[in-house]
């Protein structure tokens, strides 16, 4: 099994060194649609649900009678898988499970798997160039099909990811028609993030293109995932970085729990993350995760972006509102580690009373929400900076529907169980009201200290209890 790991590993350091060493392979320019039915290398797999992992009947552009031998279902709509590049040249573990949940959201459409293995396989400047040709071919099925069937474009819907996105993008490109939906899934960043529109995902490419960001670490010419927004909606779970439960040690164990059948999720955990995140849309229908319209991740971290005002939020995956603006919407949200992956959003926005002035860094908070259906308790945040007479705006999440907030508590840690500081000095504020905005629901909360008219938050004591003030409760909207 360590063999196997070390194996997967070295590969993911050849990608990052061929990304550094190979000049980019992709055309200057779009190429033209022709139709040669004769010379499409990509292969169209209609699946079924009862075997979600096999490619047993295949659409060929060209060839009408595979249509009805497929059973292809004329009156419903068609999903079009591209999967990204490999390095086993073998279909990865979440198609079957992409197609299953498709077909379980919507058990009479078509789901399509776009077989281009041979070309996926290939050094990844190679592969990435190779998308302007997959994209040609997946734009010949569709158009062929629009043409033989009168198959209508509105009912297509191309799912791609990493380089799928952008072939994606290009079939989009080439269509006849234009189609209904692009899903860009963690879109690949090397050689496309300065890439020109027309040789990439981009919004022109469909009537309607969201788009799922998950591994934009690093500068953006060796980020995995396109940095820059590609599409009508572009969404940062977690601020597009490394998504929880990625790290090494729990990827370890979850090879530990479920064996070798998930090792590549030691090396691609966040990129493939955009993928099971889409599929948690699907399944969990009752649980779906909201986004919020944002400038930055990091005035999302403030709690500053839980505006539903002006289609300001949003719902992640498969029910996303088409929302179409004149640029690119950048939109944001916290998840779990595992599905389903919702989670409940609060803005807390605190005026810290004082009679001395003095700052302090990295100040470790806990922060126990309480409602009507449930209780969150040590919700941790770590504020940056804290000052005496001065107003925080911060973020907290948790996984818990706690219903309606009727009381938090909040508790200031020390540093270290050990400090200086505290033999000489005692460090506490003066909070008299705290305003809590859910995400969710909207509501604004307006807190007040439960015994008397302000309360002492002090470092390393006892928390500080607060209850609704009834006279400014409401239920109105704040940015």
């Amino acid at each position: 099994m360590l063999a196997f790991c070390v194996w997967w590993i070295f590969c993911f350091i050849d990608f990052n060194r061929t990304l550094a060493t190979t000049e980019p392979t992709l055309p200057s320019s779009p190429i033209e649609n022709v139709y040669d039915y004769k010379n499409i290398e990509s292969k169209f797999a209609l699946r079924t649900p009862e075997e979600p992992d096999e490619d047993t009947c295949y659409l060929v552009p060209g060839q009408v009678e595979t249509i009805s031998q497929c059973n292809f279902n004329h009156t419903s709509q068609t999903f079009v898988v591209i999967h990204g590049w490999t390095v086993s040249g073998m279909y990865e573990s979440w198609v079957p499970k992409l197609v299953d949940a498709l077909y379980k959201r919507e058990p009479d459409s078509n789901v399509v798997v776009v077989d281009w293995l041979l070309r996926a396989q290939q050094h990844y400047p190679v592969s990435a160039g190779y998308t302007q040709l997959v994209g040609k071919d997946v734009a010949s099925f569709i158009d062929w099909m629009e043409e033989e069937l009168n198959y209508p474009v509105d009912n297509m819907h191309l799912l791609g990811y990493s380089l799928g996105a952008h072939a994606a993008g290009i079939a989009g490109s080439l269509t006849k028609k234009k189609i209904n939906r692009i899903t860009g899934l963690d879109p690949a960043g090397p050689n496309f993030e300065y890439a020109d529109a027309t040789i990439r995902l981009s919004p022109d490419d469909a009537d309607f293109v969201d788009v799922l960001h998950t591994y934009t670490r690093g500068s953006p010419d060796r980020s995995i995932g396109i940095q820059k927004p590609v599409g009508h909606i572009d969404i940062y779970p977690n601020g597009g970085n490394f998504q929880p439960g990625c790290n090494l040690g729990e990827a370890l164990l979850l090879i530990a729990e479920k064996g070798l059948a998930d090792v590549d999720q030691l090396v691609k955990c966040s990129h493939e993350r955009s993928i099971h995140l889409f599929i948690d849309s699907l399944l969990y229908d009752e649980k779906q995760s909201m986004v919020y319209r944002c400038t930055s991740k990091e005035a999302f971290e403030k709690g500053l972006c839980l505006s539903c005002r002006k289609n300001r939020c949003n719902t992640l995956g498969y029910k996303v509102n088409k929302v179409r603006g004149k640029r690119s919407t950048r939109m944001f949200l916290k998840t779990r580690a595992k599905m389903p992956y919702k989670v409940f959003h609060y803005q807390v926005k605190v005026h810290l009373f004082g009679t001395k002035n003095w700052t302090m860094s990295n100040q470790p908070f806990l922060v126990s929400l309480y409602g009507t259906k449930d209780e969150s308790k040590n919700i941790a945040i770590i504020l940056p900076e804290v000052s005496t007479n001065k107003t925080y705006s911060f973020l907290i999440h948790t996984e818990i529907d706690i219903g309606d907030l009727l009381m938090l508590k909040v508790h200031w840690e020390k540093e270290s169980f050990f400090s200086w500081s505290d033999w000489w000095t005692t460090y506490a504020f003066e909070i008299r009201k705290i305003r809590v905005k859910s995400g969710e629901t909207q509501k604004k909360t307006v807190f007040c200290p439960k015994e008397g008219i302000h309360s002492h938050l002090k470092r390393g004591k006892e928390p500080v209890v607060f209850v609704k003030c009834f006279d400014h409760t409401h239920s109105k909207n704040h940015d």
